[in-house]
C-alpha cells in the first residue's frame, strides 16, 4: 500500500514536498514515480525513479522544477516541487512500475490515493 501526503494550497512561485510512504513492502527495491491529473485533463507523468540503476526520468515539461528522492529508512519517496505555477494544480499520485508509462503502471503498479496540490494567489 502507498499513502500520499503533503499536498495543500501554495502561492505561485512557491514550493511543496509531497511524500509517498509504503507499507507491506520495501519501496527501495521498486521503481517509483509520480503522476498528476488536473481537472478536465488526462493523467500525466511527472517523473520516475528507477531503482535498478538509480536513474530518474522526467518529461521535458517537468524538468528543472520537480525532483524525486527517497528515504529508504522511512520507506518513503518524495516529490519536491518548486517554482510552482497555477497550471501545476492537480491531484498528485505516487505509483510503482512507472518505467513503462502510465498504462503499464495502472495495470501492474501500486498507487497512492492522491494528494491535492492547489497553486493559487
Amino acid at each position: 500500500q502507498l499513502v500520499d501526503s503533503g499536498g495543500g494550497l501554495v502561492q505561485p512561485g512557491g514550493s511543496l514536498r509531497l511524500s509517498c510512504t509504503a507499507s507491506g513492502f520495501t519501496l527501495e527495491h521498486w521503481t517509483v514515480g509520480w503522476f498528476r491529473q488536473a481537472p478536465g485533463k488526462e493523467r500525466e507523468a511527472v517523473g520516475c525513479h528507477r531503482a535498478s540503476d538509480n536513474h530518474t526520468y522526467y518529461p521535458v515539461s517537468m524538468e528543472g522544477r520537480f525532483t524525486i528522492s527517497r528515504d529508504n529508512g522511512q520507506n518513503t519517496a518524495y516529490l519536491q516541487a518548486t517554482h510552482l505555477k497555477t497550471e501545476d494544480t492537480a491531484i498528485y499520485y505516487c505509483a510503482t512500475d512507472c518505467a513503462y508509462g502510465l498504462d503499464y503502471s495502472l495495470k501492474f503498479g501500486s498507487w497512492g490515493q492522491g494528494t491535492q496540490v492547489t497553486v493559487s494567489s
